[in-house]
């Protein structure tokens, strides 16, 4: 049965206590923004996503994910990692969300940087509200037919989930002053979404792993079978006999 929840009180949920996952990440993303903020003029830019640069396949995936530069993004950021987190973490436990979490974050960062290098992508990355996004989507698609509602409005949380996919398309229409420039602008998001919607779907890398395992054994299975033959039953020769 599918865990249901509803948020109350202008559209968010409780918040679990201070010493939980989702209020640890929530801190780590209003830290790290700060940092940065505090340090942007010299080398707090090293802390962002820069496709090209050493860092964007050593730590920037990392630190990245914590940064956002607008007052509205890390608050409500802190806010929904906080709260939307903390339901996730009842319902997957705080080692899966916060693996789930900052590992589609994290990836979405390399995959972004692997992009950089064959097309010209944006110069630089902030990721907070990739792991934002990234809740907020594992949410809905967990409620999936179950109801919730968004600032008083009741609504599927899979419709939830495609409110989640609407922010970052309005993004990608916003960002840039053509959709594939808004694209290569958000592409974190985008990868984001990609990647927690396998998830959640049942992509996991240890499912995949597996089809791949089963997929080895059957070719070579395959193989095998080429070079066999069939013995006719009428044949005499003793041979063949043990």
């Amino acid at each position: 049965m599918r865990p249901m929840r509803s948020f109350r009180g202008g559209g968010f949920g409780g918040f679990p206590g201070m010493e939980s996952m989702s209020a640890k990440l929530a801190i780590g993303l209003v830290a790290g923004s700060v940092l940065f903020l505090l340090t942007r003029s010299g080398l707090g830019n090293l802390l962002l996503l820069i496709p090209g640069f050493l860092g964007s396949f050593l730590w920037q995936p990392f630190t990245y994910a914590f940064i956002e530069v607008h007052a509205i993004s890390i608050l409500f950021g802190a806010i929904i990692i906080w709260s939307i987190g903390g339901f996730l973490e009842g319902v997957w436990g705080a080692k899966r969300m916060l693996l789930v979490t900052l590992g589609c974050a994290v990836l979405a960062g390399f995959l972004t940087a692997l992009v950089g290098l064959l097309l010209p992508v944006g110069t630089a990355y902030t990721g907070g509200t990739v792991m934002t996004t990234v809740l907020w989507v594992a949410y809905g698609l967990t409620i999936g037919r179950g109801q919730t509602n968004f600032w008083g409005i009741p609504l599927s949380g899979n419709m939830f989930a495609g409110l989640g996919v609407g922010f970052v398309v309005l993004s990608i229409l916003t960002s840039g002053r053509t959709p594939y420039e808004g694209l290569l602008l958000q592409l974190p998001d985008v990868f984001g979404l990609l990647l927690i919607f396998g998830y959640v779907r049942g992509a996991s890398p240890r499912k995949l792993w597996l089809h791949f395992q089963h997929w080895r054994l059957q070719r070579q299975l395959r193989g095998r079978a080429r070079n066999l033959h069939i013995v006719s039953s009428d044949r005499r020769d003793d041979r063949y006999i043990n």
